[in-house]
């Protein structure tokens, strides 16, 4: 199994001191993947668990991974942001009270700047033969804000991809390119179900393009 070195896990912990974000959740997978999922940022549920992508989103993603001919083992699974970003608000109990609770959020850029050199150093160690990206969030991260998932979902990029240069501070691209499929985040599907369809194929595609070596 791979895992980022310690004293990069406690910098990017320090890089991310005062945004509302709380815990660390480690990448998870072996140093030679077959693929490596980016996602946007643990949740709630990562916190408790400490595993990437568990709960309800967890099971959608396994069940697209296996229908891509792949299992959990075979992938390494990391995200933009390794800390849970929250924001406060009003849960309504059952009997009209409220409580005053966190709630996930996505992670915005000061914070996926803090924990660039995680996701970099990941990508440079493990050599991902093909990066599946889920959502917006880790399509942006590494090729650029102008890309949406609504719109290149299911195709295959090769390219470069932004990697973080604290010198210049800014995001830089890599002389290296790398294989690029974007595809919708496993949660999209519970607040819009049309994406359910559009997820398949592309993870069809995805099996495809593992058994053709591509």
């Amino acid at each position: 199994m791979y895992r980022i070195p310690e004293d990069l896990a406690e910098w990017a912990q320090q890089r991310i001191e005062g945004f509302a974000v709380e815990g660390f959740v480690w990448g998870s997978g072996p140093a030679h993947p077959r693929i490596m999922l980016v996602g946007e940022a643990p949740g709630e549920n990562e916190l408790v668990t400490g595993i990437p992508f568990t709960g309800r989103a967890g099971v959608e993603l396994m069940a697209s991974l296996e229908s891509a001919g792949l299992t959990r083992d075979e992938v390494y699974i990391t995200s933009a942001v390794r800390s849970r970003p929250y924001r406060w608000g009003e849960k309504t109990n059952r009997d009209g009270s409220k409580t005053r609770r966190t709630y996930n959020r996505a992670p915005v850029m000061q914070e996926i700047i803090a924990h660039a050199p995680v996701l970099d150093r990941e990508i440079k160690d493990l050599k991902p033969p093909l990066i599946v990206t889920l959502g917006n969030v880790g399509l942006r991260r590494l090729v650029g804000k102008e890309f949406k998932v609504t719109e290149c979902h299911g195709r295959l990029l090769e390219t470069p991809v932004l990697k973080w240069d604290e010198a210049q501070g800014d995001f830089i691209f890599t002389e290296e390119r790398y294989k690029i499929f974007p595809t919708f985040h496993p949660a999209s599907v519970f607040y819009n179900p049309k994406t359910r369809a559009w997820t398949a194929e592309d993870w069809k595609r995805i099996g495809e393009l593992l058994e053709l070596g591509e």
